[in-house]
């Protein structure tokens, strides 16, 4: 089910499936694609809330414009409004460094926390890159980078109807306006991250070339009791490049059989 909520003066598209625990589902730069097998593989055990994120999909840009700090007010209001007590908050790339923004602020709501290869900290210095520049590389180093398998990231977009490219295109400059400057991160959030109180799962791509799993060690090292979970034959996106393994080992955490 996909429906409109109106929050704070901001109407948000919400993709809506499943029943049991709730587990709201922030998705990554890239957009929440048309075709989604992990929230189909997590609906099976959960009660999937994914939100489009304001300026992708049929959710516009907060005032015209917004930021990091916007989208996690917006997704703590969101999850009070939809009573989701108990929640699983889970953030891919740019949905991890919202997840992360929400649980600095208030963990109250959430039980669990899963981030996947997300963005939003600086580890080493000034002149040495964490994330890699998305914007200044060619499309085929693009998905060299992203992919463990390249094949699996490429699209057609002259197949692409009209709509679904411009959606695309709208999706990439809210994504631009999120991360612009500086690159990808908010400089104070590492120091924060140590008020993240809940358990804390790591997801990470073994061919990951945006941020490797290095940057995650450098996650796991900053907030309390997290552990790392490394995915081979996945780059940047597990959830889309590696479905089943991602949900297997989400789901593993979240029902605590790994604790």
């Amino acid at each position: 089910m996909t429906r409109t909520i109106a929050l704070a003066g901001t109407p948000l598209e919400l993709v809506e499936r499943g029943q049991g625990r709730p587990l709201l589902f922030l998705h990554a730069g890239e957009g929440l694609a048309p075709e989604r097998p992990w929230l189909d593989l997590l609906s099976r055990r959960y009660r999937v809330i994914a939100p489009c994120h304001p300026g992708y999909g049929n959710s516009p840009l907060i005032d015209g414009g917004g930021s990091v700090d916007d989208l996690a007010y917006l997704y703590l209001d969101l999850a009070a409004e939809l009573g989701l007590d108990g929640a699983v908050l889970v953030g891919a790339d740019l949905g991890g460094w919202i997840a992360a923004e929400m649980m600095v602020r208030s963990s109250a709501r959430f039980s669990r926390l899963v981030l996947t290869a997300p963005l939003g900290i600086k580890l080493r210095g000034r002149d040495e890159r964490d994330i890699a520049d998305i914007h200044a590389m060619t499309p085929a180093e693009y998905l060299r980078l992203a992919w463990a398998d390249a094949r699996n990231g490429d699209v057609d977009y002259t197949a692409l109807p009209d709509s679904e490219l411009a959606a695309i295109v709208r999706g990439r400059e809210a994504f631009a306006l999120y991360g612009w400057k500086p690159y990808m991160h908010n400089p104070r959030l590492k120091r924060w991250l140590h008020r993240i109180d809940r358990p804390t799962l790591l997801l990470w791509g073994a061919a990951d070339g945006i941020v490797t799993p290095f940057y995650g060690e450098g996650w796991r090292q900053e907030i309390a009791g997290a552990r790392i979970d490394v995915i081979p034959d996945a780059g940047h996106f597990p959830h889309w490049e590696q479905p089943e393994e991602f949900v297997q080992r989400l789901s593993a955490f979240v029902d605590g059989r790994n604790d």
